[in-house]
């Protein structure tokens, strides 16, 4: 028996130095380590050996086995490590002096519709502000007024990340930042007018009218003496220039501890009409833009006196947004990279401003 294994350690060292490939390396494992391998056959022969030499025969293998394991899991990693840099060799080598024509290309639907918006709140007077799409739990819950354990949290499956930080979950992680960032200024008679357009993440079942990445735009107005009445204002005028006609909203209460009262804004469908279809999931309306008043603790934790200040804030959703204007039925779309569907929403070329081809 110690001789069978002894020449079986030497023919898998011997078949060991030939491996050059991860491929070829599996078979070796099952010749050796299969069920009819060249260890099982060892195993099936310790029924004929004396009992008082089965315990060394058995520890013998048993040695070989973890030898033959090991060595072949170094030897994975030692390949793997040679292909990828056989890949790193042999890829080509970018050219920057390659022509190319930088003059034309397409945007997304969802960036065109991002650029109008925010042109048209530009036009209002509020400025364009950005946020990192990586938060942390008190700027995206605890500064909105959704404490730890709060039921609200529910609403939203979120991406936590291993340093404890997380994807955010909506724009309205900005609005701390932002209140912030505004607040000597609102002491001196400056109004907060501001949108944040951002990429939102969250870990829901993706179908025609949902997905795990979207993109939404925040947007908050502060100042002495807002009401309802502004946000309402503000929101027609925004769709009815997106849109370059009336649509049909309704303002219906709805539940989000970050603003009381808050709404959600619904837009008819308008692929549908409103007569029902899988965008609305035949409701014949489209959840578009929660919003509300900002709840005095929101004021209060971005350093903003709730008894001199109000304000409202919105949630506008860029990609449903997208979808109405341009007609696209299913959400799916914009993330699929599927350039044939996409170019035929984007009206199209552009043509890069003479400041930005140099950069």
């Amino acid at each position: 028996m110690n001789e069978k294994a002894e020449s079986l350690q030497k023919l898998f060292k011997e078949k060991m130095d030939e491996i050059k490939l991860t491929s070829e390396l599996e078979g070796l494992r099952v010749e050796f380590l299969g069920k009819k391998g060249h260890i099982a056959d060892l195993m099936s022969e310790l029924r004929s050996i004396p009992n008082d030499q089965k315990k060394e025969a058995g520890q013998r293998i048993n040695t070989i086995k973890q030898f033959i394991e090991t060595s072949i899991q170094q030897k994975l990693e030692e390949l793997k490590k040679l292909e990828e840099q056989r890949l790193i060799d042999s890829a080509e080598v970018y050219d920057e002096t390659f022509p190319c024509d930088t003059n034309t290309g397409s945007y997304s639907p969802i960036t065109l519709v991002q650029r109008e918006v925010e042109d048209i709140f530009l036009n209002m007077g509020f400025s364009i502000e950005d946020y990192s799409e990586v938060t942390d739990d008190y700027n995206c819950f605890e500064a909105l007024n959704i404490p730890k354990h709060h039921p609200a949290r529910d609403m939203q499956d979120t991406y936590y990340l291993s340093n404890g930080q997380l994807l955010k979950t909506h724009t309205s992680a900005a609005q701390n930042t932002i209140l912030r960032k505004y607040a000597a200024d609102l002491e001196k008679g400056l109004p907060l007018r501001a949108v944040f357009p951002s990429r939102c993440f969250r870990n829901e079942k993706i179908d025609a009218c949902h997905e795990n990445t979207f993109f939404q735009m925040e947007g908050m107005m502060v100042d002495k003496d807002i009401s309802i009445s502004n946000l309402i204002y503000f929101m027609k005028t925004m769709l009815s220039e997106v849109f370059q006609k009336d649509v049909t909203v309704r303002l219906r209460p709805g539940f989000f501890p970050f603003v009381e009262p808050g709404f959600e804004l619904d837009i008819q469908c308008l692929i549908c009409g409103g007569e029902g279809c899988a965008s609305c999931k035949d409701s014949g309306w489209l959840e578009l833009c929660p919003c509300g008043m900002i709840h005095p603790n929101v004021l209060t934790a971005g350093g903003v006196d709730p008894e001199k200040y109000s304000g409202f804030a919105f949630g506008l959703g860029l990609t449903r947004l997208a979808m109405m204007k341009y007609g696209i039925k299913d959400i799916r779309v914009f993330n699929s990279c599927n350039l044939k569907s996409l170019s035929q929403f984007t009206n199209s070329s552009f043509t890069v401003p003479e400041e930005k081809k140099e950069d």
